[in-house]
């Protein structure tokens, strides 16, 4: 079994947990880390040898542009994380579109070859937002791994299918969510980031070997190039459950992706996007002919 390996590039003052005390505009003026960040991740990749999907946001690409090249160039797929971490749900249907357009312009120009994947900021693809996926397919992607289909306090749409599925009936557009697994009754996040770093690795080695074995499907895992980063600046003005979500166990993280990266096999999203499409039901021609006839 394969499984898809995502990072999502962005700066460590670029998350919901630090969004209240730090504002966009003074962005420029902090500390980057995000290319030496990455570049501990590209190591890694490299050393156990593995290719991976980075999600980038289209900022980051503007500003690091031969951090874009050398993750081109080690082999991994370039794809979109939006242009500045603004959750989809914010915005409106042509804020989106400008904001999708704008980054997938920024990490092309930078990397030289096509963007067709995207990952929304903080999972925000979600029932109050579900016409993106219309935005998506309509500029070009080819798939989107945006959904979370979970209920949390930040993001979640628990109502989502756990597996890659096409939502759009006239479109080949296919939506692969984070992997989530179940417990007895409950179904939980499963597929990397905070969940990852903060409870024991045994747990999501449990369970991504349950979605493997008993669902016989792809787990998708994710994590920030500024989880294997102890050093980072601390930011006391945040709420201490917000610094506790941020900052807690940055020091294990190297140690467990290394784990997990030898437990279990890996490759990029767009290969597993591609395995799972074979799945899926053929595109209903009758819809696609209505709307291109609208």
């Amino acid at each position: 079994m394969r499984n898809a390996l995502s990072v999502d590039v962005e700066e460590w003052f670029q998350v919901g947990a630090l969004e209240r005390v730090i504002r966009p505009d003074d962005w420029d003026a902090l500390e980057s880390r995000v290319a030496r960040n990455t570049g501990i991740v590209l190591d890694l990749f490299a050393e156990t040898g593995v290719k991976a999907t980075f999600f980038t946001l289209g900022w980051v690409a503007a500003r690091q542009p031969a951090l874009v090249r050398r993750i081109v160039a080690a082999g991994h797929e370039i794809a979109s994380h939006g242009w500045d971490h603004a959750r989809i749900f914010t915005l409106t249907p042509e804020s989106f579109r400008a904001d999708i357009i704008r980054a997938k312009s920024a990490i092309e120009d930078a990397a030289g070859v096509a963007v067709t994947g995207y990952r929304a900021p903080s999972f925000s693809l979600d029932a109050r937002s579900a016409w993106a996926h219309r935005v998506l397919a309509e500029e070009g992607y080819g798939y989107s791994s945006s959904v979370a289909p979970i209920a949390h306090d930040h993001y979640g749409w628990p109502e989502a299918p756990r597996f890659a599925h096409r939502p759009l009936a006239d479109s080949a557009l296919v939506e692969l969510p984070v992997t989530t697994a179940h417990l007895g009754s409950k179904r939980f996040a499963a597929g990397g980031g905070g969940f990852f770093r903060l409870y024991p690795y045994r747990l999501s080695r449990w369970a991504i070997r349950q979605v493997n074995r008993d669902d016989a499907r792809p787990a998708v895992f994710y994590f920030h190039p500024w989880e294997v980063d102890p050093g980072q600046p601390y930011v006391r003005e945040a709420s201490l459950k917000s610094r506790l979500r941020h900052y807690s166990r940055l020091g294990a993280m190297a140690g467990k992706l290394r784990r997990l990266i030898g437990d279990f096999g890996w490759t990029r999203v767009d290969a597993v996007v591609a395995a799972e499409a074979v799945r899926l039901p053929a595109i209903d021609a009758p819809a696609r002919e209505a709307v291109s006839a609208e």
